[in-house]
C-alpha cells in the first residue's frame, strides 16, 4: 500500500502507475499516470488524510494541451509526475509525448487546482527529470536522464538561475556493467535533504 485500481478512478482510462507524491497541507497527494483507452496519457490526483487510502479527483490533474507551444509536443500525452516543493510553490515535471519524441515539460502549482505550465525544459529524447527542492549555489538544480544511442542511458545533473534555461550539464551516475541496473539508471523521486547531505 497505498495502492490505486483502476475501478477507484471515476474517469474513464485503462491504468494507474507511476506517480509522483508530496505532502501539501497535511494531506498527502499522488500525481499518477494513466492511459485513456485511446493509450493516451493523463495525469490525475489522488489525495489522501493517513498516505494509504486514497480519493481520486473526479477530472484529471492535467491531460495534453490543446493549444498553444505545448499543445504540439503534448499531443500523445503527459506522464510520469515529478513534484518539488520550492519557493512556496509546487514544481511539476513531467514528460510529454508527441510525434517530435519525449520532452519534459514544467508546470507550477500552489494548491493541486489550478496548474501553470511554464516551459518545455529540455530538447527530444528527455525523461524522469527530478527538481531539488531547494536552491543550490543560488541555482535551481535536477537530476536527468538523456536517452543516447552512443552509451547506457544514464543520471546527469543540470542547473537554471530561472527555470527555464538548464545548463552546465554533466554525467554523475553510469549502470554497473554485470550488475542488474547494467541497462539504464535514471532518477526517481525528488530528491531528499538528509543530515549528510
Amino acid at each position: 500500500n497505498p495502492i490505486l485500481h483502476k475501478q477507484d478512478v471515476p474517469y474513464p482510462i485503462e491504468t494507474v502507475h507511476n506517480a509522483g507524491a508530496v505532502k501539501h497541507a497535511g494531506r498527502y497527494f499522488l500525481l499518477f499516470r494513466s492511459h485513456r483507452r485511446n493509450g493516451r496519457s493523463i495525469i490525475g490526483l489522488a489525495e489522501s488524510d493517513d498516505g494509504y487510502q486514497f480519493h481520486v479527483r473526479p477530472q484529471p490533474l492535467m491531460v495534453p494541451a490543446e493549444s498553444g507551444v505545448f499543445a504540439e509536443y503534448e499531443e500523445y500525452g503527459v506522464e510520469d509526475c515529478r513534484v518539488a516543493a520550492i519557493d512556496g510553490a509546487y514544481l511539476l515535471t513531467y514528460s510529454a509525448y508527441s510525434r517530435h519524441g519525449v520532452r519534459i515539460g514544467l508546470a507550477r502549482t500552489s494548491d493541486f487546482e489550478e496548474v501553470e505550465r511554464i516551459a518545455l525544459i529540455s530538447q527530444t529524447d528527455m525523461r524522469n527529470v527530478v527538481i531539488f527542492p531547494e536552491q543550490i549555489g543560488g541555482q535551481y538544480v535536477r537530476l536527468d536522464r538523456p536517452h543516447s544511442h552512443i552509451g547506457p542511458w544514464s543520471i546527469w545533473i543540470s542547473y537554471s538561475s530561472d527555470l527555464v534555461h538548464w545548463g552546465e550539464s554533466r554525467l554523475i551516475i553510469k549502470p554497473a556493467t554485470y550488475h542488474w541496473d547494467e541497462e539504464k539508471v535514471g532518477p526517481g523521486a525528488t530528491p531528499i535533504k538528509t543530515p549528510d547531505g
